[in-house]
């Protein structure tokens, strides 16, 4: 994931990751290695269902095969709730062997708090040359590597050509005003123009991340992910745009009740039935998608589109909130076989059938080539063409800050909170560490 500025966080992961658990407190999921020389260790990750369970339980079993001394149990756990349970894990002294890490401020706070393995000499010949210098920049601090790069997962619109070609709408929107119209002539169609999954609340806050991306510069976001503080008029500017958008009432029936990736009722399944024409999501929505259809295969009329430019902002036209997905190993794990499972993940062969798998863009450029739909190849132009990627807000400033955002942004969206509110909320937040 990169070029261009990026962000030193630049980018984290939504998609399918893993999670290696080890722990000696109750409970906890404890790595072991034994006088025999044999490693069992303990492999988290959020893909409970098709494809994506698959892959991980064939990328164990080959992993294993390639290295006998190694055993790796495989648990899978629901991605809203992985990292809540990662940060218990964490701070209760059971952190896992490796698990997803999605950089910035809580990739930090890690690092700070002595939490992560430093991962800086392990990293093979294969991942260096396979791998983008600014991929792994998403996870470089202290001028030391915490995350092997898995995916990249830039982020827009995902939209039903059928349906918009049933509203009459020709060609996908470039700005606001024309996204606007749009969303018109959808609602006179009878088709429900946007779905969210407001229940999870960071998808909905996804919106005035990239409100704000279009609000403030990349020296704003940036600042504001060392000092933590939304002094910036463009933070208000950005609620302000959010709530203009907001007011159109463009989502989905039950919006605040809707889960985001869980079954053909949450806002990606609205997508994947033609129950609604488009998603704000990362790269990964095409994955959570298919699973969704009615034949748990690919929709065949699925379409990309960057979000619209905002006039009137300071954020270069083109920028785009992006992760790129990664593992880490706690500091606890067992460097060799840790780090040697890292590695693995990354080789050619496995990071092609990571995307069969997922349909979400792999790190390793020499699998990026088995990307052809027309979707995920409009993604990577519209990624390689931008001149910005910021990492998702709530990872870039970390948990507390970015729990407040979100919960602040779903206030707003259900009218129990305001602009000013989104701003001061934060702040709040920021002070409290």
């Amino acid at each position: 994931m990169t070029r261009k500025i990026r962000a030193t966080a630049a980018i984290a992961l939504i998609g399918a990751t893993a999670l290696l658990a080890t722990g000696c407190s109750a409970g906890g999921n404890a790595s072991s290695g034994g006088s025999d020389g044999k490693v069992s260790m303990t492999f988290w990750n959020n893909s409970t269902t098709g494809p994506g369970k698959a892959f991980w339980q064939d990328t164990v079993k080959a992993f294993e095969a390639k290295n006998p001394n190694v055993t790796i149990k495989i648990q899978a756990i629901q991605n809203e709730d992985l990292d809540g349970k990662l940060q218990t894990a964490l701070n209760s002294n059971s952190a896992p062997d490796v698990f997803s890490q999605r950089g910035g401020g809580k990739m930090a706070a890690m690092v700070n708090a002595g939490q992560l393995l430093d991962i800086s000499d392990s990293i093979g010949s294969g991942a260096k040359s396979g791998i983008s210098e600014g991929s792994f920049k998403a996870f470089d601090l202290n001028g030391k590597t915490w995350a092997m790069p898995t995916n990249v997962d830039p982020e827009g619109i995902w939209y039903s050509q059928d349906l918009f070609k049933k509203a009459g709408i020709e060609g996908t929107p470039t700005t606001m005003d024309e996204l606007n119209a749009d969303i018109a002539k959808l609602k006179a169609a009878g088709i429900q123009p946007v779905a969210v999954g407001a229940k999870d609340a960071w998808p909905a806050a996804h919106w005035y991340y990239n409100f704000a991306l279009r609000a403030c510069s990349a020296d704003t976001l940036n600042k504001t992910a060392q000092d933590l503080k939304f002094t910036n008029s463009c933070w208000k500017a950005a609620g302000e745009d959010t709530k203009s958008f907001f007011d159109t009432e463009p989502f989905n029936d039950g919006f605040l009740t809707t889960s985001a990736q869980q079954g053909a009722g949450s806002s990606a399944g609205l997508i994947a039935n033609h129950k609604a024409a488009m998603e704000l999501m990362g790269a990964w929505d095409p994955g959570v998608i298919s699973s969704l259809t009615p034949d748990a295969k690919p929709l065949s009329d699925l379409g990309f589109f960057p979000f619209p430019e905002v006039s009137g902002g300071k954020g270069a036209p083109g920028s785009m909130m992006g992760a790129v997905g990664g593992l880490s190993c706690s500091a606890k794990a067992p460097k060799k076989e840790c780090t040697d499972f890292l590695n693995f993940v990354t080789t050619k062969d496995v990071q092609e059938n990571y995307y069969k798998a997922f349909n979400s863009i792999p790190a390793n450029k020499s699998a990026q080539s088995v990307v052809t739909e027309p979707y995920l190849t409009t993604v990577l132009k519209a990624y390689n063409d931008a001149p910005f990627v910021s990492n998702y807000l709530d990872t870039l400033y970390g948990q507390n800050v970015g729990n407040a955002l979100n919960t602040s942004v779903v206030n707003l969206l259900a009218g129990k909170g305001s602009v000013s509110d989104i701003v001061s909320t934060v702040n709040q937040a920021a002070a409290k560490g």
